[in-house]
């Protein structure tokens, strides 16, 4: 079968406003426009998902592994507001919220370019990010935290809480970046159901990740 690949969209929000990255949210408040524009919450890098290594379809059920690339995350609010990072599958026309098989040029045998109607699909939840090992390093004040200890569902319908930032006092701000993520952080199951794909078509998914305020 082929490579499987994830496609991923970023969001950021500043108080009420939630915008697609990387347009910037800018607060119009008792500063000069050029200052505004640096109190702001938004992906230092974006969250995007490595492509997977091909599988050798055999019968049995496999785990496809790979690392995760870092992302960072800044924090320039001075508000001590804190921050939600979540990930979830995003469906909608030419995307899919969980794997399914597609053709990633102008025409591949007789499909067209695009997810294949009718064609073969993984299971919503199929890949997991886990996040042991992995932290936040970078700026000053009480870092942030990664919650995937146990594995978050990256493909999953529902949005899953991936990090987050605490308010008060002591909440860091500035930039923050992961580092530290295994080899193996980024699994993919393959059922014994899973289908070899015709040549050139893929498994994809898109995903969705949101950046909020908010602790």
């Amino acid at each position: 079968m082929r490579l499987l690949r994830g496609t991923t969209a970023s969001r950021t929000a500043l108080a009420a406003l939630s915008l697609l990255f990387p347009a910037i949210a800018a607060v119009s408040l008792l500063f000069p426009a050029s200052a505004a524009a640096l109190l702001e919450l938004r992906f230092a890098t974006p969250p995007a998902l490595p492509a997977l290594p091909a599988v050798t379809l055999n019968g049995k059920a496999q785990s496809d592994t790979t690392a995760m690339t870092p992302f960072a995350v800044e924090d320039t609010r001075l508000t001590k507001a804190g921050w939600n990072l979540t990930v979830e599958g995003q469906s909608g026309t030419g995307r899919s919220a969980a794997f399914a098989q597609y053709c990633p040029k102008a025409k591949c045998g007789a499909d067209a370019e695009g997810y294949v109607a009718g064609g073969s699909t993984l299971a919503p939840g199929s890949l997991v990010l886990n996040s042991t090992g992995a932290s936040f390093t970078g700026s000053l004040g009480t870092a942030p935290t990664l919650q995937c200890s146990t594995g978050c569902a990256i493909d999953s319908a529902t949005p899953v809480k991936v990090a987050s930032q605490g308010s008060g006092l002591l909440s860091g701000e500035g930039t923050w970046s992961t580092t530290g993520f295994s080899a193996n952080s980024l699994a993919l199951a393959a059922p014994t159901t899973m289908r070899a794909l015709p040549n050139e078509e893929i498994y994809r998914v898109n995903v969705l990740w949101t950046l909020s305020t908010g602790p």
